[in-house]
């Protein structure tokens, strides 16, 4: 999809990488940028380490594969004017550069927006803080786990206030650099299509609080309506009920009764008919009004079957519901196995990569042909040969005076 599109991927950790690897999984020639030595910060966030044939550890780390697929390294030192001179070449043949460093960071090696839009007009770049190029906080570094709790995600994250194990908790992945991952592709690609018009590039300033302020959603939306701040529902809704997770004779599952359609035919279910009657539970305005009623009443009955048992009526009556998987169960389940979302890889030292696939897929075109994540400075002789046109007594000259790797 995106054939002939090239990027410099200047991000390190998982915001900026993660859309590049998403650009490569469209398609497009992804470039990482690397600090010679050591390279992406995530290189060294181990363990788990991805292991060799014979079972050793490569120093590949688990967390660095998950969001570099599909690139080429290039490792230059940045700090060396020859070192800044090749990213200038490269950004005049390059259609977007993705970096994270601080605010104005790159302006000192020559490679801030405003110096490389005067090489190349058309280049879309994208840069990624914690906080944004200007504002009180415009000069501090963000991390995902400062802004979530920050940007309020912690505070409505967790157990309620009252219960076992209550307090504000963190989500399980780093979801704001995600989010601004998926955030930074949007831009690009808009980016991108504007160009095809005015044949101009463009400046994206994206900010994970901005991010994390944003995808609040309906949390944000109900403290600007109501002027009442949300609070921790645990595993339950604050706008829906019953939409959270029930024990039951052996496991936990959860049920998410969207209209009062499926409310009724889940007291049905239940064998307490009654309760879609009663004008208490009628509505899920109602229902949110008078949860702390109405939960136990549920909760007594999901006692009463095992989770498998609950599961295939549920099932049976159109009523959403599911398991809480551990990650290997998800791994197993059949939708997952059907759709393929594991993908192996060659690896140059492990022979073989596993490798989550994208969620993406297009009727007229097949995914693109990417390769794994690459090795620190994998590929540095190539790129610089394939696009620079240096040969090889130049590019040795650059590898013994440690400007590239």
């Amino acid at each position: 999809m995106l054939e002939g599109i090239r990027v410099l991927d200047m991000s390190r950790v998982l915001a900026g990488p993660w859309a590049g690897q998403i650009l490569a999984d469209l398609g497009a020639e992804v470039i990482k940028i690397e600090r010679p030595g050591s390279g992406d910060d995530t290189r060294a966030w181990g363990p788990p380490w991805l292991r060799d044939p014979q079972g050793g550890e490569t120093g590949e780390s688990a967390y660095y594969l998950c969001a570099n697929r599909g690139k080429r390294s290039l490792a230059v030192d940045l700090t060396r004017p020859e070192g800044q001179e090749l990213i200038r070449r490269l950004a005049a043949k390059s259609d977007v550069l993705i970096e994270n460093f601080k605010a104005g960071g790159l302006k000192r090696y020559g490679l801030d927006h405003d110096s490389l839009h005067a090489l190349n007009p058309g280049l879309v770049y994208c840069s990624i803080t914690g906080f944004g190029q200007d504002g009180p906080r415009a000069s501090q570094p963000g991390y995902d786990y400062l802004i979530q709790a920050l940007g309020g995600l912690m505070s409505i994250t967790g157990e309620r206030d009252g219960r076992p194990g209550a307090g504000p908790q963190k989500v399980g992945v780093a979801i704001t650099d995600l989010s601004t991952g998926l955030y930074a592709v949007i831009a690009i690609l808009a980016a991108l299509l504007r160009r095809q018009a005015d044949g101009q590039g463009e400046y994206i300033d994206l900010a994970l609080l901005d991010v994390q302020v944003a995808t609040l959603a309906n949390q944000a939306a109900n403290y600007l309506v109501s002027g009442q701040v949300p609070q921790r529902q645990g595993n339950g809704h604050p706008n829906i009920v019953p939409y959270q997770s029930f024990e039951t004779g052996d496991e936990p599952l959860v049920v998410a009764v969207g209209n009062d359609g499926q409310f009724s035919r889940l007291c049905a279910l239940l064998g307490v008919p009654e309760l879609a009657a009663d004008p208490r539970f009628s509505t899920n305005a109602r229902r949110v009004e008078n949860r702390e009623t109405l939960i136990p009443l549920l909760a007594a009955r999901f006692r009463t079957r095992t989770a498998g048992e609950w599961l295939e009526l549920l099932e049976q009556s159109g009523i959403p519901a599911g398991p809480i998987n551990t990650i290997d169960r998800v791994f197993d389940d059949p939708q997952v196995r059907h759709r393929r979302m594991v993908q192996e890889l060659p690896h140059p030292v492990a022979g073989r990569v596993p490798l989550v696939a994208s969620p993406l897929r297009f009727t007229r075109h097949g995914p693109a042909d990417v390769g794994p994540p690459p090795l620190l400075g994998e590929h540095s002789a190539e790129v610089l040969e394939e696009l620079l046109g240096l040969d090889q007594e130049q590019i040795a000259a650059l590898r013994r005076e440690g400007i590239v790797q």
